[in-house]
Parts: C-alpha cells; sequence; structure tokens
C-alpha cells in the first residue's frame, strides 16, 4: 500500500481564531506540539512519500520535522486548494494516490485512515472522502450528494443555504485523491470571493461533473476528525488525549485511581503496579518505575526519573531530578536537581534551594539518609549515606554532611559522636 500512496500534510495557517504567536500546529496536546501526532499518523501508515506545507513562522514547525522532509512553503495563505496545488511538483514523478491529511487534526486513529485507503484502491475510486454522520453539524462542510445518493460535491457552511445547512453528513477534511484526477480538479478550481481562498473541497464538484468515481467512508468517531481552531478546540484535544493515553497505561498493568484528574504527558513511562492518586501532574520527560506510589496532588516536571518502589505524595514537585528505589518523600517539599539514594527518607517540608540566582545547582543524599522535617538543602551539597539532619536544619552549600553523621541547626552543625 505504502508505494502507491503519498501524503500531503497542509500545516500552514497561522489560526487566527487561536489569537497566538505561535504557529497553529505547534500548540500543544498532552505537552507535544499537535503535528507530533500526524508524524506519528503518516509514520505508522508506512508513507515514506511525504510533502508539508507550511507558512506561517515555518521555521518553527520545520524543527520537529523528521530529518530530510520534504517542505513547501505556502508564501500566501489562499486556502486548502492553493496548499495542495503548489506541494504537487514534488511528486512530479509519482503515480498513485494522495492522502490529504492536516497538521492541525492530532485525534486520527491509524487504523481509520488505513480503512479510508484501503477503500480507495480497492475500488480503485478517483476521490474518497472521510465523512461522519453528526447532529449538530455546525462548523463543517456538508457533504452534496445526487438523488442516486452520490457524493456530488461539498459545501462549506459559510456558503451554504438553509437546505444545505440540515444535511447531517460532513466533511472531516480528510480524502485520498488519484494523483492525476486531483492535479485534473485543481486546474478548474476557482478563487471563492467571500473568503479569497481556494477550497479543495471545490475538486470534489468539478470530478462528479467529469463523470470520476467518488465515494466516502464514515469515520466512527467523530472526534477522531476534530480540527483545532480555536482554544476551546485545543482544550477538547486536550481530553480526548488525555483519556487515550491514561487508558493505554491502565491496559499496561497502571493503576490510575481518577483518570479524570490525572494529567500525564505524550511519552510518560510508568511501570506495572505503579499507583496514580488523582491532581498528579506528569510533564514530559519522566519515567516511573514497577511499584511506584504517586500523589494525590503532585507535580513531576520534566527530566524526572523515579526508580522502582519510589513513594511521592501530597503537595510535592520534582524536577530534574533522579529517586532510587523504595526512597519516600510523602509530604510538602520541592526537590529540583537532586540525586537521591536507594532508601532515603525526605521528611515533610524539605527543600532544595538549587539556584543561587545565576544557576542550578546539584543536590546529592546517598543510600539510607534520613532528611528531617522542614530542612533546607543549599546546593550544591552532598548529604551521605545513612546520614542525618535534623527537623527545621539548613544546610548551607558546600558544607557536605559526612557518611553516617548528624547535622541540626541554623547553620546545620555536625553533633559530637
Amino acid at each position: 500500500m505504502k508505494k502507491n500512496i503519498a501524503c500531503i500534510i497542509l500545516a500552514a495557517g497561522k489560526g487566527k481564531r487561536m489569537k497566538s504567536n505561535l504557529p497553529k500546529v505547534m500548540h500543544p496536546v498532552c505537552s507535544r506540539p499537535m503535528l507530533g501526532y500526524v508524524l506519528d499518523l503518516v509514520k505508522g501508515l508506512g508513507i515514506n512519500k511525504n510533502i508539508f506545507v507550511l507558512g506561517f513562522k515555518h521555521e518553527q514547525v520545520e524543527k520537529i520535522l523528521y530529518v530530510g522532509a520534504k517542505v513547501i512553503i505556502q508564501k500566501r495563505l489562499m486556502g486548502t486548494g492553493d496548499a495542495v496545488k503548489i506541494a504537487l511538483p514534488l511528486l512530479k514523478n509519482f503515480k498513485g494516490s494522495i492522502l490529504v491529511l492536516y497538521g492541525d487534526i492530532p485525534l486520527l486513529k491509524k487504523d481509520t485512515v488505513k480503512k479510508l485507503i484501503e477503500y480507495h484502491i480497492k475500488n480503485n475510486l478517483d476521490a474518497t472522502i472521510l465523512t461522519a454522520k453528526i447532529d449538530k453539524p455546525a462548523g463543517y462542510g456538508r457533504v452534496l450528494r445526487d438523488k442516486y445518493s452520490s457524493i456530488c460535491g461539498i459545501v462549506e457552511e459559510k456558503d451554504a443555504n438553509d437546505f444545505q445547512k440540515d444535511i447531517r453528513e460532513i466533511n472531516t477534511g480528510i480524502i485520498c485523491f488519484r494523483k492525476d484526477r486531483l492535479s485534473e480538479a485543481l486546474r478548474y478550481v476557482r478563487l471563492n470571493n467571500r473568503k479569497k481562498e481556494y477550497y479543495l473541497t471545490d475538486a470534489i464538484g468539478i470530478l462528479y461533473k467529469k463523470g470520476y468515481l467518488i465515494d466516502g467512508v464514515v469515520i466512527p468517531d467523530i472526534n477522531e476528525a476534530l480540527g483545532i481552531n480555536s482554544r476551546s478546540d485545543l482544550a477538547k484535544a486536550n481530553s480526548i488525549m488525555q483519556l487515550r493515553i491514561n487508558e493505554e497505561l491502565m491496559a499496561s498493568g497502571v493503576t490510575i485511581v481518577d483518570p479524570a484528574s490525572t494529567f500525564i504527558s505524550y511519552g510518560t513511562k510508568i511501570g506495572k503496579d505503579s499507583i496514580i492518586y488523582p491532581f498528579t501532574v506528569i510533564e514530559m520527560g519522566v519515567t516511573i518505575g514497577k511499584r511506584c506510589s504517586l500523589g494525590p496532588f503532585v507535580h513531576l516536571r520534566q527530566d524526572t526519573h523515579l526508580q522502582e518502589d519510589v513513594e511521592v505524595g501530597n503537595f510535592l514537585e520534582i524536577v530534574r531530578s533522579r529517586l532510587s528505589s523504595k526512597t519516600k518523600a510523602k509530604h510538602f517539599s520541592y526537590i529540583g536537581d537532586a540525586r537521591i539514594g536507594r532508601q532515603v527518607n525526605i521528611g515533610a517540608g524539605t527543600v532544595t534551594a538549587n539556584f543561587d540566582g545565576k544557576k542550578k545547582n546539584i543536590t546529592v543524599i546517598k543510600d539510607k539518609a534520613f532528611i528531617g522535617s522542614d530542612t533546607i538543602l543549599v546546593a550544591p551539597v552532598e548529604i551521605g549515606e545513612s546520614a542525618k539532619t535534623g527537623a527545621g536544619s539548613v544546610v548551607v552549600r558546600n558544607r557536605n554532611v559526612p557518611d553516617g553523621r548528624v547535622v541540626v541547626g541554623v547553620p546545620a552543625r555536625l553533633l559530637k559522636k
């Protein structure tokens, strides 16, 4: 299949309704640029011939594309028809079918698109549209059918009359074309006077009038085709993607007590038999071992790594730190830029003061150390193996605590043996 299919990914738009200086496709869904999910989709389908149409602040978008990706810049944002037209010369010697995808539709599943492509090829169609049927189709283009129920066109809502607005079958925007038919149709697409754009969807009516074969495949879940055009759409996509991430983790052996109040970023690795309690937030680049306990009210920020059997609890923030196996930090603490050994106890209210006003510094806590409640560790500093700090101690920078020793006070001083 992949040899006969090429893909054009449209990702040029600014997204005016987002009211942002960030390119629309760079807005994050579960901490990842939405275009990243489209890249995964294309890779999962095994499609190697891909053209990315970029526009607004394209330099930012290009940074997340894979090495060697073919890019064309749409200098004037004149609609989807224009975007596809300028991409076609990069597929000059390709013969087959072209799948048109959008960088702002991150929820599409591989099986859905695979079904569309297979139906298109099996039935030797000239164009195959991914459609959906919904009760309240406001905002979507409507799929028009003739008296024989054959697809004869697509009308955008802003151009639809009252009768057409009552049509429940909508166009998701995902279309598979025979390349030669697409090239032919685009020659006849005219500028829409109202929007001052060229609509790719106009190609469907043109192909119909020429007697070419057009059909549709109904998407099983309309949420897959959610296009992100506003902050509200972005929030909805985040919720849907978050549910998928949480369900996948639960299927792999992780307990999530309340998925609705648990926020886990794309790509997070969590070991079997770990338990995630409500109001836990996990950012990108975090790994968690087996049998860990997290939450409630825990914030694990980037580059945090927990080994197996670690317990981190109420009102805790951890960033750029490593906690080794069987270590516990269960109450009201901040751990930043720390390297913590095995079987360490972090008392309530502990703070690693990692920033000196110029740079972040490292705190090292070795195996079996005991950090008393309300201890402040001013980095850089090292707490030795099996060492202890008394409650309320302030261990100042570079005043390392030797193995097995106890420090107390402000500033912390060694107790005599």
